[in-house]
């Protein structure tokens, strides 16, 4: 069966949605319409019913979908392992959203490279919903990720190591500032209910950022008070350029690796073992 086929199956499951799905495979509505039509003659069943919601799967599409998923992923690897380099026995494909690439990431690719030579790397940085889906899809044995939502099926969400978020500002006294002075960073849906519990009075701040690295310098060079990963701010805290704001709450803020139950146990048990042990040393 041609592979296309079963991606463009996904898709519309995914998305709901023949034109979603179409806008994602960067192909026509025409072309996908096509090769659904494809795949059910093959099959000898209709997969989708399509209605002004856009499309919904059909007991045998709910069927499939786990048969066009291991396809896919199969496919990716088979494609993946036959250009290996020269040298390597196996590829391990793995994952970070931005905020962790450094070091969480650039430690791990150093420990692989180390302690596994024979396993050639390829590594991602980009949204946490992106990897996600490519850990789903199977481009991506594993991510690691903040917070991930709950998964299921397949899909496996393991805790590699415990963050906190505290509340630090550049007052010298350490006290909690005015709302003018606060920077809110978006750490997740999460974080957000807590935080609204915690301080309703910053519930519109006038400066918001969602990015941690990038709110940090800033508020390094502008001064005021926000919540931030406590490994981030540790030296800023030793060297008395930042300060904890006195009785704020610490929120937890865990890191996680996300992969497949279907990928080849040897590779991911390996990949896990790099994580863990570059995370705590």
């Amino acid at each position: 069966m041609d592979i296309a086929l079963a991606r463009t199956f996904l898709e519309i499951a995914e998305t709901g949605s023949f034109v979603a799905a179409a806008g994602r495979l960067n192909v026509t509505q025409t072309a996908v319409s096509a090769r659904v039509h494809a795949l059910e003659e093959q099959l000898g069943r209709r997969l989708f019913v399509r209605n002004k919601a856009g499309a919904r799967l059909t007991p045998a599409g709910e069927r499939f979908v786990r048969h066009a998923t291991t396809l896919v992923q199969v496919w990716d690897r088979a494609q993946r392992q036959v250009g290996l380099p020269q040298g390597s026995v196996d590829i391990a494909s793995v994952g970070a959203e931005i905020s962790l690439w450094n070091p969480v990431l650039a430690d791990w690719l150093v420990w692989m490279k180390r302690e596994a030579p024979e396993i050639a790397l390829r590594a991602e940085v980009d949204t946490p919903s992106r990897l996600l889906e490519a850990v789903h899809n199977g481009a991506l044995d594993l991510a690691v990720l903040y917070d991930p939502p709950q998964q299921g099926g397949s899909i496996v969400v393991e805790l590699m190591t415990e963050e906190k978020l505290v509340m630090v500002t550049t007052s010298a006294d350490g006290r909690l500032g005015e709302v003018g002075d606060y920077v809110h960073v978006d750490w997740g849906p999460s974080f957000q209910a807590s935080h609204q519990a915690a301080f309703p009075q910053f519930a519109s701040p006038g400066v918001s950022i969602s990015h941690g690295p990038l709110a940090l310098l800033y508020l390094m060079r502008v001064g005021g008070t926000g919540y931030f990963r406590l490994g981030a701010v540790r030296p800023y805290l030793e060297d008395g350029r930042l300060k904890r704001v006195k009785g704020a709450p610490e929120f937890s803020y865990s890191v996680h690796m996300v992969y497949s139950s279907r990928v080849e146990a040897g590779l991911i048990d390996r990949m896990r073992r790099g994580f863990q042990v570059s995370s705590s040393g």
